[in-house]
Protein backbone atom coordinates (compact mmCIF):
# COMPACT_ATOMS: atom_id res chain seq x y z
CA UNK A 1 0.00 0.00 0.00
CA UNK A 2 1.81 3.45 -1.00
CA UNK A 3 1.15 6.25 0.92
CA UNK A 4 -1.28 8.03 -0.69
CA UNK A 5 -3.46 5.21 -1.83
CA UNK A 6 -6.19 6.42 0.55
CA UNK A 7 -6.84 9.72 -1.51
CA UNK A 8 -7.84 7.79 -4.54
CA UNK A 9 -11.06 6.68 -3.42
CA UNK A 10 -11.97 10.23 -2.09
CA UNK A 11 -14.66 12.58 -4.21
CA UNK A 12 -13.56 15.07 -6.44
CA UNK A 13 -13.61 18.79 -4.75
CA UNK A 14 -16.22 21.53 -5.68
CA UNK A 15 -15.93 24.61 -4.08
CA UNK A 16 -19.07 25.79 -2.17
CA UNK A 17 -18.64 29.22 -2.46
CA UNK A 18 -17.29 29.45 -6.17
CA UNK A 19 -18.81 28.71 -9.81
CA UNK A 20 -17.38 25.64 -11.32
CA UNK A 21 -15.38 27.18 -14.51
CA UNK A 22 -15.71 25.82 -17.86
CA UNK A 23 -12.99 24.45 -19.59
CA UNK A 24 -12.17 26.89 -22.23
CA UNK A 25 -11.97 29.37 -19.60
CA UNK A 26 -9.59 26.68 -17.64
CA UNK A 27 -7.75 27.21 -20.73
CA UNK A 28 -7.47 30.56 -20.80
CA UNK A 29 -5.40 31.19 -18.26
CA UNK A 30 -2.53 29.21 -20.19
CA UNK A 31 -2.89 31.17 -22.84
CA UNK A 32 0.27 32.56 -24.37
CA UNK A 33 1.18 35.85 -22.98
CA UNK A 34 2.35 38.54 -25.43
CA UNK A 35 5.02 40.43 -23.33
CA UNK A 36 5.93 42.90 -26.55
CA UNK A 37 2.49 44.66 -27.18
CA UNK A 38 2.20 45.41 -30.97
CA UNK A 39 5.65 43.19 -31.47
CA UNK A 40 3.53 40.78 -34.49
CA UNK A 41 1.86 43.50 -36.42
CA UNK A 42 5.39 45.22 -36.40
CA UNK A 43 6.91 42.20 -37.94
CA UNK A 44 3.79 41.90 -40.40
CA UNK A 45 3.92 45.91 -41.25
CA UNK A 46 7.86 44.64 -42.14
CA UNK A 47 6.77 41.72 -44.42
CA UNK A 48 4.36 43.73 -45.94
CA UNK A 49 5.44 44.25 -49.43
CA UNK A 50 5.69 47.58 -51.44
CA UNK A 51 6.12 48.35 -54.98
CA UNK A 52 8.79 51.41 -56.27
CA UNK A 53 7.43 54.10 -57.82
CA UNK A 54 8.21 54.12 -61.77
CA UNK A 55 9.57 57.39 -63.05
CA UNK A 56 8.29 58.44 -66.64
CA UNK A 57 10.07 60.01 -69.25
CA UNK A 58 9.34 62.71 -70.44
CA UNK A 59 7.44 61.25 -73.70
CA UNK A 60 5.27 59.56 -71.60
CA UNK A 61 4.56 62.24 -69.54
CA UNK A 62 3.31 64.32 -72.69
CA UNK A 63 1.32 61.14 -74.06
CA UNK A 64 -0.42 61.35 -70.54
CA UNK A 65 -1.11 64.54 -71.21
CA UNK A 66 -2.29 65.03 -74.55
CA UNK A 67 -4.65 61.83 -73.70
CA UNK A 68 -6.16 63.80 -70.71
CA UNK A 69 -6.69 66.74 -72.46
CA UNK A 70 -8.65 64.96 -75.31
CA UNK A 71 -10.60 63.90 -72.69
CA UNK A 72 -11.20 67.32 -71.52
CA UNK A 73 -12.64 68.22 -74.52
CA UNK A 74 -15.02 65.45 -74.91
CA UNK A 75 -15.58 65.27 -70.92
CA UNK A 76 -19.69 65.58 -71.42
CA UNK A 77 -19.74 62.13 -73.88
CA UNK A 78 -18.60 60.50 -70.78
CA UNK A 79 -16.16 58.13 -72.32
CA UNK A 80 -14.67 55.22 -70.35
CA UNK A 81 -11.00 54.75 -69.56
CA UNK A 82 -8.44 53.23 -67.81
CA UNK A 83 -6.49 54.86 -65.75
CA UNK A 84 -3.28 53.35 -63.77
CA UNK A 85 -2.00 55.09 -61.22
CA UNK A 86 0.50 55.18 -58.28
CA UNK A 87 -0.77 54.64 -54.65
CA UNK A 88 1.80 56.22 -51.83
CA UNK A 89 1.96 53.65 -49.12
CA UNK A 90 0.92 55.69 -45.57
CA UNK A 91 3.28 53.55 -43.66
CA UNK A 92 6.89 52.77 -45.56
CA UNK A 93 8.34 53.77 -48.72
CA UNK A 94 7.05 52.64 -52.70
CA UNK A 95 3.32 51.92 -52.33
CA UNK A 96 1.37 50.11 -54.94
CA UNK A 97 -0.03 50.61 -58.44
CA UNK A 98 -4.35 50.87 -58.97
CA UNK A 99 -5.89 50.78 -62.21
CA UNK A 100 -9.61 52.43 -62.28
CA UNK A 101 -11.68 51.77 -65.17
CA UNK A 102 -14.92 54.36 -65.63
CA UNK A 103 -15.82 57.51 -67.19
CA UNK A 104 -13.93 61.12 -66.18
CA UNK A 105 -16.17 63.51 -64.57
CA UNK A 106 -14.28 66.19 -63.79
CA UNK A 107 -10.83 67.48 -64.08
CA UNK A 108 -9.63 70.12 -61.64
CA UNK A 109 -6.95 71.74 -62.67
CA UNK A 110 -5.96 73.61 -59.71
CA UNK A 111 -5.50 70.54 -57.28
CA UNK A 112 -4.17 68.29 -60.23
CA UNK A 113 -6.89 65.90 -59.40
CA UNK A 114 -9.16 63.58 -61.92
CA UNK A 115 -12.55 62.74 -60.26
CA UNK A 116 -13.70 59.44 -61.85
CA UNK A 117 -18.02 58.58 -62.04
CA UNK A 118 -17.20 55.97 -59.37
CA UNK A 119 -15.56 59.23 -57.26
CA UNK A 120 -12.78 57.70 -57.48
CA UNK A 121 -10.03 60.50 -56.61
CA UNK A 122 -6.87 60.41 -58.81
CA UNK A 123 -3.43 63.03 -58.65
CA UNK A 124 -2.77 63.71 -62.19
CA UNK A 125 0.70 63.19 -61.42
CA UNK A 126 0.40 59.68 -59.97
CA UNK A 127 -0.61 58.64 -63.49
CA UNK A 128 0.98 56.40 -65.53
CA UNK A 129 -0.84 55.12 -67.80
CA UNK A 130 -4.68 55.86 -69.77
CA UNK A 131 -6.25 53.63 -71.82
CA UNK A 132 -9.84 53.56 -73.45
CA UNK A 133 -11.26 52.98 -76.75
CA UNK A 134 -11.37 56.69 -77.26
CA UNK A 135 -7.63 56.71 -78.32
CA UNK A 136 -8.12 53.64 -80.70
CA UNK A 137 -8.78 55.24 -83.69
CA UNK A 138 -6.51 58.33 -83.27
CA UNK A 139 -2.94 58.79 -83.69
CA UNK A 140 -2.23 59.00 -79.91
CA UNK A 141 0.31 55.85 -78.77
CA UNK A 142 -0.69 53.25 -76.24
CA UNK A 143 0.86 54.23 -72.61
Amino acid sequence: MGKYDDMLTMPHHQSATRPHMSLENRAAQFAPFAALTGYGDEVSETHRLTTKRIELDENAKELINTKLLMLQDCIEERHVVSITYFVPDSKKEGGKYSTVTAALKKINIISRELTMSDSTVIPINEIVAVTGDIFKFTDIETV
